[in-house]
């Protein structure tokens, strides 16, 4: 590990120190070290030994990473971002997939439903997302009325969704009544991810958030359409809120990746909102749902700390001043 050059220096400076209070040499030290942490976790390359991909390193996925993952039988992790930080924090822990999901609607706007994100506000959030992503493949949801009905309008959003943000692919949710609006973008070279199952932007034309799928007739057709999206040349496809039994048929019936969330664990890999993952969000607990921390819990409790330090006076200490 190479030590980076502006700690080098402030070592360097800690002579001119020597004869200032004790307190101050300490600040400054603490400072350094914490400069240098900050510096190497965000600076170094990542390791890759270790992640998802296992059977080879990559330095970034592509859609060609995720052909050859379900090709081998390893599974795809895909999570959603909304900004730099945490794309940076999820790309570092070994995500394969960075998904900038019209969700952030929900959980950074407030907003009820999908509908209302713009694409304006999406190609905000993708550009965020993709500065801080060395490694993962960013996909962008296009939001609702960018592509439905129009497949001109799809290929515009899409080329600006690439051209302004960097991603790198976008998702459209339906089935057999996009296809056109699919072949179109992809004229333009601009990878396409599927969507099928339980489609949030359609939430009003099925009234509901249940289990999508479970009677034949909407079994049978969610198969053809994949079929279809297949044959029309998506990357990979994205199963929400479907019978695992279902999902596997799909899955072994497609070449290309199938990712679920709520479709059991026979498909290639699995996504989640990072928000409900790690427990940000405490209003939405489906049965799908693992979180993984309680950061609810945690960010409240320190707010409150926070507070009662400074309600104290005891923030900001002697150690804390300059």
């Amino acid at each position: 590990m190479t030590c980076p050059m502006s700690v080098i220096v402030s070592i360097r400076h800690y002579s001119g120190l020597l004869k200032k209070p004790l307190q101050d040499i300490l600040c400054h030290i603490r400072y350094s070290i914490s400069t240098f942490q900050n510096i190497y976790l965000f600076s170094r390359p990542v390791k890759t030994e270790n992640m998802s991909t296992g059977f080879k390193e990559v330095k970034r996925v592509t859609t060609n990473t995720l052909q050859e993952m379900k090709k081998t039988g390893h599974k795809i992790t895909m999570l959603t971002a909304y900004d730099y930080t945490m794309s940076k924090i999820i790309d570092h822990g070994g995500a394969d997939v960075l998904l900038v999901g019209d969700s952030a609607s929900n959980v950074m706007a407030g907003h009820e439903t999908t509908l209302p994100i713009t694409l304006d506000q999406m190609i905000y959030h993708a550009s965020g997302v993709v500065k801080g992503a060395a490694r993962a493949l960013v996909i962008v949801d296009l939001p609702f009325g960018t592509y439905q009905g129009n497949s001109r309008e799809g290929l515009a959003s899409s080329i600006r969704i690439m051209k302004e943000s960097g991603a790198h692919a976008v998702k459209m949710e339906g089935g057999i009544e996009i296809e056109e609006s699919v072949k179109r973008i992809l004229t333009a070279g601009i990878p396409v991810m599927g969507h099928l199952g339980l489609t949030p932007q359609s939430i009003y034309k099925f009234g509901t958030y249940t289990v999508r799928a479970k009677e034949k007739e909407e079994a049978d057709k969610l198969l053809s359409d994949a079929l279809a999206l297949q044959e029309a040349g998506v990357f990979a496809l994205v199963l929400e809120k479907i019978p695992t039994e279902l999902a596997k048929k799909v899955s072994e019936a497609l070449t290309i990746p199938v990712i679920g969330i709520g479709a059991g664990n026979n498909v290639d890999g699995q996504v989640l909102v990072s928000h409900d993952m790690f427990g940000m969000n405490q209003g939405f607990s489906p049965r799908f749902l693992r979180r993984y921390l309680n950061l609810f819990e945690q960010m409240t409790g320190a707010v409150d700390n926070y507070c009662k330090d400074v309600r104290s006076g005891d923030f900001p200490s002697d150690k804390e001043q300059y």
